[in-house]
């Protein structure tokens, strides 16, 4: 069965961190764009029920947010951090809550720290912050059978036309 993930896509990263993704981060080369993601993995694409996902993204407002300063985690991995985060852990939260099958990361984590992955291994970081953006949208992206992910169907947060 294909898989699918919730993410918010940051169009505005790909410019200072698309690069080093495309050559650090196994999701990039396969479609996944610059995000933060929401809940991955979610539900196979044929249990996918999109109405429930748009119910529970449009009680969010859009809001402005900035990736601020660079994180990595002791495993490894190299991100970016948004500020504010707490509105991306409450979607998670939410989407979680009404989904409880699939908790995030498969419950790998006691605490979900939102991030844009940049690299899947330590690497050197030198971009200019703080990027500036605006979550208007929550995407549910799937993947083929050949790997490769793609937009499956896009739900605006409140506020947004």
């Amino acid at each position: 069965m294909p898989r699918t993930a919730l993410i918010v896509a940051i169009p505005e990263a790909e410019s200072a961190v698309g690069g080093l993704r495309l050559a650090h981060d196994w999701s990039a080369p396969l479609g996944v764009p610059a995000h933060v993601t929401i809940l991955f993995p979610f539900a196979d694409a044929a249990d996918v029920d999109e109405e429930a996902i748009a119910e529970v993204v449009a009680s969010f407002p859009a809001f402005a947010f900035e990736l601020d300063r660079v994180g990595r985690f002791d495993d490894g991995p190299v991100w970016l951090h948004p500020e504010p985060s707490a509105p991306f852990a409450a979607l998670t939260d939410a989407v979680w809550h009404r989904f409880p099958d699939y908790p995030p990361y498969e419950g790998a984590h006691d605490v979900i720290v939102p991030h844009l992955t940049v690299s899947s291994v330590p690497v050197e970081v030198d971009v200019e912050l703080p990027i500036r953006a605006v979550a208007r949208e929550v995407t549910l992206i799937e993947e083929a059978a050949d790997g490769r992910w793609s937009v499956r169907r896009v739900f605006p947060l409140q506020g947004v036309a």
